[in-house]
């Protein structure tokens, strides 16, 4: 082979976020209804807002062109300039986001400790600060999958206590939940089993579930009135967005049956791994996400590149592998051959 061939590629582990769009998408998106969603008038989009809605027992739903924008979105919606938002350690709203709480809603994380990315309801009540001296707690945010921690997942009853604490304390609970179907698939329950416990949701559809773009944010009408004022803000209109939306109907009619086996394979991966000697925390293998500790991370991706294999170097010592549902048997044995050879 010489060095102006391509490599062939064996399999992308860098994000759930590398997969194109299935034959069935495009066909859908080929035959799309469209109209000006900022206007409200695009019937594919909102019949995409009101299944996610359906699927999560929330009232309605606001499409947007991504997971940060949901986040952000409800960030604006639950809290004042000057207040804190009580996070997990490690949360994407502050790791990935660019400092936008600060930047555009004008508040602050307070982070409480996460092992396994599981947040204690007690740590959470005890971050909630009442005092005149100090910024006020604005809302609690939880992120489910927890990326940074592995993927791991928050159980229901985790999420039933710290949702009493909000209570206790009358304040918002917001998820991040962009990967929520794949914890619900971990946890073998019902979508809405796990978002019912949420003021608002973020629900990614361009992660786990293979859409070409988009999240979403789902609440109360009320809110989602509200949210879409902070959508036009960031410039989040987008229009004949049916196309997109109609993308991401096919993939929540088909990809979450799939979500298992990316699990499965996931955990094959990750015991592979472990058999060739790298270190990687098996009690986070929950879902579809693999950190692995490995000095000069980015030379050893570099290198795994040069052979077909993609992942991720996050910083100088940690990789990370995702799986996807165009990653298949055949492309996870080849994967792995050469990750340990």
């Amino acid at each position: 082979m010489t060095a102006s061939t391509p490599v062939p590629l064996i399999a992308d582990l860098r994000s759930d976020t590398v997969t194109t769009p299935t034959p069935e998408m495009r066909e859908a998106m080929a035959q799309a209804q469209v109209g000006d969603d900022v206007y409200g008038e695009d019937p594919t989009v909102n019949a995409l807002q009101a299944e996610v809605a359906r699927l999560t027992g929330h009232e309605a739903g606001l499409f947007m062109p991504s997971g940060s924008m949901t986040n952000q979105a409800a960030i604006a919606v639950h809290t004042r300039r000057g207040e804190e938002v009580i996070c997990a350690e490690g949360s994407h709203i502050y790791e990935w986001e660019l400092g936008m709480m600060a930047a555009f809603s004008g508040v602050v994380p307070r982070f409480v400790p996460a092992p396994l990315g599981v947040p204690a309801p007690e740590d959470v009540r005890r971050a909630v600060l009442r005092s005149p001296h100090q910024s006020p707690s604005g809302m609690i945010s939880l992120e489910n999958t927890h990326n940074k921690a592995g993927g791991t997942v928050i159980p229901l009853d985790v999420l039933a206590a710290i949702r009493a604490v909000a209570d206790a304390e009358g304040l918002p609970l917001h998820l991040d939940g962009a990967r929520v179907f794949n914890a619900a698939t971990a946890l073998n329950v019902p979508l809405h089993d796990i978002t019912r416990h949420f003021g608002t949701v973020s629900v990614c559809l361009s992660k786990g579930l293979g859409a070409p773009v988009g999240s979403v944010l789902v609440g109360s009408r009320a809110h989602m009135k509200e949210a879409h004022r902070y959508r036009k803000m960031l410039g989040g209109g987008m229009r004949q967005a049916g196309i997109l939306a109609a993308a991401a109907l096919v993939a929540l009619r088909d990809v979450p049956a799939r979500l298992r086996e990316d699990h499965r394979r996931t955990r094959q991966l990750a015991e592979a791994l472990v058999n060739a000697g790298f270190d990687v925390d098996l009690a986070a293998v929950q879902t579809n996400i693999i950190y692995a500790a490995l000095p000069d991370a980015q030379a050893r991706v570099d290198a795994w590149a040069a052979r077909g294999v993609r992942a991720s170097a996050l910083g100088h010592d940690r990789v990370r592998f995702v799986l996807h549902h165009q990653v298949s048997d055949e492309a996870l044995e080849g994967a792995i051959a050469v990750l340990t050879a």
